[in-house]
C-alpha cells in the first residue's frame, strides 16, 4: 500500500460506518456497468475492517434543534451485528458479480448502510430515519423484477415496513415527553410509548400475525436481492429487541409460538424460498425467546444465532438461487435430480441444511445450544420444548427438504448448467464461515456481548443433538415411506394473508353490497315520491288537468277576488 493511500483510507475510516455506504452508492450511481461489482465487494469489506477497529463508546454525539442524538454508539452488541452485516453485504455482492441492474447495486449499497446506521443509532430518532431507510431501500430489491406482481407486492411490503417506522417515531415522541430522553437503551413495557415502540421493533421481526410480509416479499424479490433482503431486515429488528426489551417475559411466549407455527406451513409449501422464508420466521423466533429470557447465556445465544443464521441462510437462499438463476423455477414439482449437472450448488445446499439442522460441527449447533440451555436453565420447560420441536421439525422442512427435493429426489428431467464462478465462490466462502464457526466457537462467542462460559461440545450437549437428529431422520423417511409426507402440490399458500387476501374482501364486498342494496331501495323510493308528485303536477297542471280548462272571465274575476281579499287580510293581521 502506498503511502499517499494511507491518507484517504484514514479520512475514510472516520466517517460513520453507514456513511461510507451512502458514499458508495452515489458512486455506484455514476459508475460504469463493469467498475460496479468490485465497488459492491471491495466497500463492505472496508466497512467491515472499520467496524472490526472501532473503539468502544458513543463516538459521534449531534446536537440537533434541542435534542441530544448519537450517530454511533459502539459496544459489543453493536459491534457483533455490525460485523455480520458488512460481511454478508460483501458475500450477497460477491454473488450478485454478475448483475449489472443500476437499480438493484445502489438498492443493496443503501440497504446494507440504512441496516448498520440503525445498529449504531444511540437515540431513537437516529434509529426511525435509518429504520425507514432500509424499508425504502428494500423494496426497490422487489421492484427490481419489473413485473405486476412484483410491483404490487413491494407494495404491500412498503406499507408495513413504513407503518413500522410511523409507529417507532409516534412512540418515540411519547417516549421523550414522558421522560425527556431519546435515548435508545433499555425500556419496559408500561406505557403507550414502549408499546408503540415494542411493536413496531415487532412488525420488522415478524411476531405472529404480523409476519406474513415476509413470506410474501422475500420470494417476490430477484434472485440477488432475495439474499440480501433475508440478512438485514428481520435481524435489525433482532438487535433492536435485544437492545430495547431484554428481560420482557411477554418475549418468551411470541419466540415459543414464532418457532412452532411455520414449520407446518413449510411442509406443505411448493416453492422452496417460501420454505426458507418460514424457516427464517421460524429461527427469529428462537432469538427472540432468547431476548424475553434477558440472562446474559440467553443474549450471547440470540446474538451468536443472529451470526450464525444469517450464514446459513444466505448460503440456503444462494442454493436455491442459483437453481433459480439456472432453470427459472424454484418450486419442488418442477425440479429435482439436479444433483447431476449442479454438484457444487448440491454440495453447498447440504452444508447450509445441516447448519440449520444443528449438526455437531457445523455453525447451528453451537449457537442454538446456547438458547435451548438458556431456558433449561430458566427451567422454562414448555417453552424448552417448543424449542426441541421446532428444532426436529426445522430438520424436516429445510435440512432434508430443501436438498432432497431440489437435488436429490425424483429426476425433473432438467440438465442446467453449474451455477457461475462467482456464485459458486461465494456460497464456498459463507459455507466455510458456517464450517469454522461450527469447528471453533470460541471464534465467534470472543465477540459475544457478555463473557462466554459454554462448552457446546459436552457428551450431554453432542449425544442429545444426535437423538434428535436421528429422530427427525427416521421420522422424514417413514413419512416418505409411507406416504404420510405432505405432497407438494402446485398454488398459493395462505396463512395470515387469508385475513386480506380472502377475509377482507368478502367482509368488503357485502358491506358493499348492502350499500348497494340501501341505496338501490332509497333511490326507488325517491323515484316513487317523484314520480307521485309528477302525476300529481299532471293531473293539476297538465293538458287534461283542471287549471288547463278555459274558464269563463266570470270565474277568473271570482277567483283574483279571492286572492286579493286573502292578502289584504294577511296583510291587514301582520
Amino acid at each position: 500500500m502506498s503511502p499517499d493511500t494511507l491518507p484517504a483510507l484514514s479520512a475514510l475510516s472516520a466517517l460513520p460506518t453507514a456513511f461510507l455506504f451512502l458514499l458508495g452508492a452515489l458512486l455506484a450511481a455514476v459508475l460504469p456497468a463493469r467498475l460496479r461489482p468490485p465497488l459492491l465487494v471491495g466497500l463492505p469489506a472496508l466497512a467491515a475492517w472499520q467496524v472490526w477497529t472501532l473503539p468502544e463508546g458513543r463516538l459521534m454525539p449531534l446536537a440537533l434543534m434541542g435534542l441530544e442524538l448519537e450517530l454511533m454508539r459502539v459496544d459489543r452488541l453493536s459491534r457483533i451485528f455490525a460485523l455480520i452485516f458488512t460481511l454478508i453485504a460483501v458475500l450477497g455482492n460477491l454473488y450478485a458479480w454478475h448483475l449489472r441492474d443500476r437499480v438493484q447495486q445502489v438498492a443493496a449499497l443503501l440497504y446494507a448502510g440504512a441496516a448498520i446506521g440503525a445498529v449504531f443509532a444511540g437515540d431513537l430518532i437516529t434509529l426511525f430515519l435509518w429504520w425507514e431507510g432500509t424499508a425504502i431501500a428494500s423494496v426497490f430489491l422487489i421492484w427490481a423484477r419489473r413485473t405486476e406482481g412484483a410491483f404490487h407486492t413491494g407494495m404491500r411490503y412498503l406499507v408495513v415496513q413504513v407503518l413500522s417506522g410511523v409507529l417507532l417515531l409516534a412512540g418515540a415522541a411519547l417516549y421523550w415527553r414522558e421522560t425527556g430522553s431519546l435515548d435508545f437503551t433499555l425500556m419496559r413495557l408500561g406505557s403507550p410509548a414502549t408499546w408503540l415502540i415494542f411493536l413496531a421493533f415487532g412488525i420488522k421481526a415478524a411476531f405472529p400475525l404480523l409476519h406474513n410480509w415476509l413470506q410474501d416479499a422475500y420470494p417476490a424479490a430477484t434472485v440477488t436481492g432475495t439474499v440480501i433482503l433475508s440478512a438485514f431486515t428481520t435481524k435489525l429488528a433482532i438487535y433492536a429487541l435485544a437492545r430495547g426489551f431484554a428481560g420482557t417475559e411477554i418475549l418468551i411466549w411470541i419466540g415459543a409460538v414464532m418457532t412452532v407455527f411455520p414449520v407446518f406451513f413449510a411442509e406443505v409449501e411448493n416453492d422452496m424460498r417460501r420454505v426458507l422464508s418460514y424457516s427464517l420466521n421460524n429461527q427469529l423466533g428462537f432469538m427472540v425467546v432468547g431476548i424475553g429470557i434477558g440472562s446474559e447465556m440467553a443474549l450471547n445465544g440470540t446474538a451468536a444465532h443472529a451470526f450464525a443464521h444469517i450464514l446459513y441462510k444466505a448460503l440456503l437462499f444462494m442454493s436455491v438461487g442459483a437453481v433459480l438463476y439456472r432453470t427459472g423455477t424454484a418450486r419442488a414439482t418442477e425440479l429435482g435430480g439436479l444433483y447431476r449437472t449442479m454438484p457444487l450448488t448440491a454440495i453447498m445446499a447440504v452444508i447450509g441444511a445441516v447448519s440449520i439442522s444443528g449438526v455437531p460441527l457445523f455453525s447451528g449447533f453451537v449457537t442454538k445450544s446456547m438458547v435451548l440451555s438458556a431456558a433449561s436453565d430458566a427451567h422454562l420447560w414448555p417453552v424448552w420444548g417448543a424449542l426441541v420441536f421446532a428444532s426436529a421439525a426445522v430438520l424436516s422442512h429445510s435440512g432434508i427438504k430443501i436438498p432432497y427435493f431440489i437435488f436429490f429426489a425424483h429426476d425433473s428431467g432438467r440438465r442446467p448448467a453449474e451455477a457461475p464462478r462467482h456464485m459458486l465462490l461465494a456460497m464456498g466462502l459463507t459455507a466455510a464461515m458456517c464450517i469454522a464457526i461450527g469447528l471453533a466457537p470460541g471464534l465467534l462467542y470472543a465477540l459475544l456481548p457478555y463473557p462466554v462460559e459454554y462448552h457446546p461440545y459436552s457428551g450431554y450437549h453432542v449425544v442429545g443433538q444426535m437423538q434428535l437428529l436421528l429422530f427427525g431422520v427416521v421420522a422424514f423417511a417413514l413419512a416418505m415411506r409411507f406416504g404420510l409426507h405432505p405432497g407438494e402440490k402446485r398454488g398459493t399458500l395462505l396463512d395470515s394473508d387469508w385475513l386480506y387476501r380472502r377475509a377482507a374482501p368478502a367482509v368488503l364486498g357485502a358491506v358493499a353490497a348492502l350499500v348497494r342494496a340501501i341505496w338501490g331501495a332509497g333511490a326507488a323510493a325517491v323515484g316513487a315520491l317523484r314520480a307521485a308528485a309528477m302525476g300529481f303536477i299532471r293531473a293539476r297542471s297538465g293538458p287534461e288537468g283542471r287549471l288547463a280548462h278555459v274558464w269563463p272571465t266570470g270565474s277568473m274575476v271570482e277567483w283574483l277576488a279571492i286572492i286579493l281579499g286573502v292578502m289584504l287580510v294577511v296583510v291587514y293581521l301582520a
